[in-house]
């Protein structure tokens, strides 16, 4: 078990988006703008709860790992740090998921 984190994989991501590197994945998807980015994450995300209602851990163990690469593809071309969704997170540890709920604006 390796102790790579998802910051490790946030700052691979910013230098191939960064890269001059013709045959990178990352720098290419994150070329065609947010909009493209945000589908292609929608699309990993159906495709993890497909095989979670599958019960296909293996499935979904890559799916999950697609889902958070393009997740953190998303934030670097909307320009939201890593930082900044942890905070949100760390914030919202120190009272219950149905208390943050209740917390939130209603629409």
């Amino acid at each position: 078990m390796t102790n790579f984190t998802l910051a490790d994989l946030d700052a691979i991501i910013a230098a191939r988006a960064n890269s001059d590197d013709e045959k990178s994945y990352t720098r290419k998807l994150v070329g065609k703008g947010v909009a493209k980015c945000a589908q292609k994450l929608g699309e990993e995300a159906v495709e993890a709860a497909i095989a979670a209602v599958r019960e296909d851990k293996g499935e979904l163990t890559a799916e999950a790992a697609d889902v958070l690469y393009h997740l953190l593809v998303v934030l670097k071309v909307a320009d939201v740090p890593l930082e900044d969704v942890m905070a949100e997170l760390a914030s919202r540890t120190g009272q219950t998921g149905l208390e943050e709920k209740a917390s939130r604006p209603q629409d």
